[in-house]
Parts: C-alpha cells; sequence; structure tokens
C-alpha cells in the first residue's frame, strides 16, 4: 500500500493505491473517491461487541469500511469531515490516538477501545483515547495543521486537550483542568493533559471546540413568537 497526501495542509486529500487483492480498512465516511473494480466491505470491524465498545467510548463509527483492488491494483482517495492535515505513520509500536482522528490503516493495525487509560479520558469531558496496535500503515487526520514533537526523558509538556491527537503509548499522562476555578471560567482553557517523554506527540493547530464556542453565538436564534 502506497499513500500519496496532496493539498497539504489545509484541505488534505490522500490517495491510497492498493496491489492487487491489496485490501486497507476506512473510517466510514472517509471515501471520496475509488478506481473501477475496487471492492467494499461494510462491517462491523473486530465483531460485534467490539463495535459497539468503540463506538461508546471512542467516537468511531460503529460500521467501518474495507475496501479490496482487484486484481490489478485500484485507487481510492479519502478525507476527514473538516478542514486540516492527513498524516501518515508506519505503525512499529502502540500509538494513543483522539477519538475522531482515525482514518484509514492497513489490515494489520488494530484499534483498542480496552486500552486501562480510556476510563481516565472518557471521564474527562469526551477526550478519547484509542489504543492502536499491530504493523502496518495508519493515516491520521487533524483539524487544522499537524505539528510533531519528540519529548526527550523527563521533558514535560502541557496540551489543551482539543490539540491533542496522538502520543506514544507508555509515555506517563495526567489529565486536568487548568489552574483554580478562576483560571478554568476565565482563561478560555478547560482541560489539559500533561505528557512526560520521553516519546512522540502529535498536535493539531485548531481545536473543534473552540471553533464551536465561536461559532454557535453566530448563528440566529429562531423568533420566540
Amino acid at each position: 500500500m502506497k499513500i500519496d497526501i496532496r493539498y497539504k495542509p489545509s484541505y488534505s486529500l490522500a490517495f491510497i493505491r492498493l496491489d492487487g487483492r491489496e485490501e486497507v480498512r476506512v473510517e466510514s465516511g472517509s471515501m471520496v473517491s475509488m478506481t473501477e473494480g475496487v471492492d467494499i466491505e461494510t462491517d462491523a470491524t473486530g465483531g460485534f461487541l467490539s463495535s459497539i465498545s468503540r463506538k461508546m467510548f471512542g467516537g468511531e463509527s460503529f460500521f467501518q469500511n474495507t475496501f479490496q483492488a482487484p486484481s490489478g491494483g485500484g485507487e481510492i482517495t479519502v478525507a476527514p469531515p473538516l478542514p486540516g492535515d492527513l498524516l501518515d505513520l508506519s505503525l512499529n509500536g502502540p500509538l494513543m490516538v483522539q477519538s475522531g482522528s482515525y482514518v484509514a490503516s492497513e489490515i494489520g493495525v488494530d484499534l483498542d477501545t480496552e486500552w486501562s487509560g480510556a476510563k481516565t479520558f472518557f471521564a474527562s469531558e469526551g477526550l478519547i483515547m484509542l489504543r492502536t496496535t499491530g504493523t502496518g500503515q495508519l493515516l491520521l487526520s487533524s483539524y487544522g495543521a499537524i505539528h510533531d514533537m519528540e519529548l526527550k526523558a523527563g521533558q514535560q509538556h502541557t496540551i489543551d486537550s482539543g490539540h491533542l491527537v496522538a502520543f506514544t503509548d507508555g509515555m506517563d499522562f495526567e489529565v486536568r483542568k487548568v489552574g483554580g476555578i478562576k483560571s478554568t471560567l476565565f482563561s478560555g482553557e478547560g482541560l489539559v493533559v500533561d505528557l512526560t517523554g520521553p516519546g512522540r506527540v502529535l498536535l493539531q493547530s485548531r481545536s473543534t471546540d473552540q471553533f464551536l464556542a465561536w461559532l454557535i453565538p453566530q448563528i440566529p436564534m429562531p423568533d420566540s413568537d
């Protein structure tokens, strides 16, 4: 499988080239186009109960699509629902991924919602992380551009929860509110995540929560009369 990402970073579109009979798993609703002969199968990936768990606690679609190329190969294009970037990773170790950032992956990559830390994030007002395991290419999306960081051993970085895309499994983390009540109410910040290296951290330059906080007051309300 080869992935070519174009139109970065604002409106990224991924071109996924498949060899003959090769398969790729794609999040429901992410397919933009595909070449002739590509077959699509929709199912509850990982089994019925696993898919329910992913939907309830991970924010991912109940169903996912598996695309298979014909004998001569094929191509599909995929994109996230929001304007932003795409990043192609070669997964060689578990990675924690923010719910909603998953777009596509090779069949050898699995999404695990039974990760023990999920409850910590779930209790934090919707900040959900999925544990990706296995080997293969993993395609992630962001709202805005992706900023890639590498933290050294013992180095700590504090990230607004709305800007977190992914981080290396095994990094120490703490989810908390910013400062005291005054800071939480008036700073414009909410929950943050303290991450401690070593490990890789992926951030997104925009936050959907902040965008909605700006957008909703601009929407005209219906006349109560």
